[in-house]
């Protein structure tokens, strides 16, 4: 619907401005995007692929803490992340400060680091911050690739160095096609770190044209040309792989033992693995905490802060309720009746989750608009009342934002607790008189719950961070931690806004310990 909507409007026109849009917007924000695309997705690799080798095939001291800490970005939205460092790296921000106060230099003017808002810092950002995308599905390729393949590596006398680029890289070229798609999938829906610092990214185009201009139908068509990209670049990852199959004898796999590190090399690897969670987590969380400190000495919780506190957990409570709702109808619909045409229907479910919250959020504004004028005109013919925008004014369209967005992870969460329930359970169910209702409820859901509960922590953390979809379908005069930070970052009073993006990063955290948990194994339970 959301698609059609886009579609419909783009083809209203927008009165000569499509004309300025294709000859001087859209080259340009087609340039910053795949520059910026193009730069955090080797980023990414480059980092996720190498602490995933490293903790994975070698032994060296914190690689234990390393093993889960690596995650710890994932807490951090690349909003937040941006705006931390834009803060800190400002010419009278604290390290530039420092940094001048050692080299005995008194002024801005005498000495000054290069500027973080540019093409090279958002790559820098955001690619810091996204790298747990490739981090998690290949080292989860390295610890189940068998070790024997390793051991006739050795046997041929191949070198570690070489095991690892061809042997153990070519086979976890499917992880980190996925975990590159992942991470720019974030990065072209990301409008808070693209702004912030600097990028003219498509997002942005959208945004500003729909705000700015007032233009929907040029925003409309923007959209289309990034929708495009998206279906570009999952036809491209799907295709690389076309003819890419592997087989692992499952009964005698075991996973590859540890190199113990010795010297420096294992010093040279704690700092490799190091510095990521220093630069994406530790060093933002820090200062967050420190500026909410001292926001909070000053002038205590303002009560428009808990008001906006109580509009992120509300909304994204209910969210995160329909959301699972939903998944779970879908995922058990998928169980009950698996014919071909429940698998396209499952599959379109999911494809919420591959379009940019901008996307979906402008598709979802027009139709919801339309929707809300239909509303009116017959209130007001019928009832001779003017009830408003429905829809839009209730969050209503917000929240169906954040259904079709994020249905993907409820569903997928759902049937991975749902694979691992026997079907002969549905079957002496049956034969004891239970129906399909009967069963989910006596059968599915008690033994399904702690996958519910997974993915309805990872769908609220969500609907909390997202920032595109909110900023664009929020009700008047309602605020969310999200929209609040990106207020008062765009204002550049970044002090006011260091206690929501800590409250933003601590609930982070949560889905962080989850997927740590599961990872390390303990939480098969």
């Amino acid at each position: 619907m959301p698609i059609l909507a886009l579609a419909w409007q783009a083809a209203q026109g927008s009165d000569g401005l499509w004309t300025h849009l294709a000859r001087h917007v859209l080259p340009h924000a087609l340039t910053q995007t795949a520059i910026l695309m193009a730069g955090v997705g080797v980023l990414t690799a480059g980092i996720g692929t190498t602490v995933a080798w490293l903790v994975t095939a070698h032994d060296f001291p914190g690689r234990r803490m390393l093993e889960w800490a690596l995650l710890l970005p994932l807490a951090v939205p690349t909003y937040i992340v941006a705006y931390a460092y834009l803060d800190m790296l400002h010419p009278l921000g604290p390290f530039q400060s420092a940094v001048r106060a050692v080299l005995g230099y008194d002024s801005p003017r005498d000495f000054r680091l290069p500027d973080i808002r540019s093409m090279p810092g958002a790559i820098l950002l955001m690619g810091l911050v996204l790298y747990p995308y490739v981090y998690l599905p290949v080292r989860a390729m390295f610890m189940t690739q068998a070790a024997n393949l390793v051991e006739v590596a050795h046997t041929l006398g191949t070198t570690r160095g070489q095991i690892f680029h061809r042997v153990a890289l070519p086979l976890a070229r499917p992880a980190i096609a996925v975990g590159v798609s992942l991470a720019l999938m974030e990065t072209l829906n990301d409008i808070g770190a693209s702004e912030f610092l600097g990028v003219r990214s498509l997002t942005i185009s959208v945004y500003t044209t729909w705000v700015t201009r007032s233009d929907l139908a040029g925003a409309s068509q923007i959209a289309l040309a990034m929708l495009v990209l998206v279906v570009a670049l999952i036809s491209l990852e799907r295709w690389a792989r076309r003819k890419q199959r592997y087989s692992v004898n499952a009964q005698r796999a075991r996973p590859m033992a540890r190199q113990p590190l010795t010297g420096p090399l294992r010093w040279v690897a704690l700092t490799v693995c190091l510095v990521p969670v220093l630069l994406g987590f530790v060093l933002p969380a820090i200062y967050l905490s420190v500026e909410a400190w001292k926001r909070f000495q000053f002038a205590g919780l303002s009560s428009r802060l808990m008001g906006e506190a109580w509009n992120t957990f509300a909304l994204s409570a209910v969210a995160t309720v329909a959301v699972l709702v939903c998944g779970l109808t879908v995922a058990y619909a998928a169980r009950i009746f698996p014919q071909r045409g429940m698998a396209v229907i499952h599959r379109m479910a999911s494809l919420g989750y591959a379009m940019p919250g901008t996307i979906l959020a402008l598709g979802i504004l027009i139709a919801a608009g339309g929707v809300d004028r239909w509303i009116g005109r017959t209130a007001k013919s019928w009832l001779d009342i003017d009830p408003g925008l429905v829809l839009i004014g209730s969050g209503v369209a917000l929240g169906y934002a954040y259904l079709a967005r994020f249905l993907a992870i409820s569903v997928g969460s759902v049937e991975a607790g749902l694979t691992r329930i026997p079907r002969s359970y549905d079957q002496s169910a049956r034969t004891l008189g239970h129906g399909i209702g009967s069963t989910l409820r006596n059968v599915h859901l008690p033994l399904s719950k702690a996958a519910l509960a997974a993915g309805g922590l990872l769908v609220f953390v969500d609907c909390m961070k997202e920032l595109s979809a909110t900023l664009l379908l929020r009700p008047l005069n309602f605020e969310t931690l999200a929209t609040h930070l990106y207020g008062e970052a765009a204002r550049g009073t970044y002090e006011e806004a260091a206690i929501a993006a800590l409250a933003i990063v601590v609930v982070g955290i949560l889905p962080v310990i989850l997927l740590a948990r599961v990872g390390s194994g303990r939480g098969r339970s």
